[in-house]
């Protein structure tokens, strides 16, 4: 409730506070990076490989052994 009186009594500051708000709201938009995460370069191995012919199951059974 403080903060109600205070307005009441300093009406000016608070008009004055909400116009700056109101004029660098744009500003601030255009400044904002639209990512959230930053640009990280690390280097990403990636290894693929294939059992040729092997039946699902034993090829479910290698894996689970990893």
């Amino acid at each position: 409730m403080w903060i109600v009186k205070l307005a009441l009594e300093r009406r000016y500051t608070f008009i004055v506070m909400t116009l700056l708000i109101l004029l660098m709201t744009p500003y601030i938009l255009l400044k904002t990076p639209v990512d959230i995460l930053p640009d990280v370069d690390i280097p990403v191995v990636s290894i693929v490989w294939s059992y040729n012919g092997l039946p699902p199951e034993e090829m479910a059974n290698r894996v689970g052994r990893c």
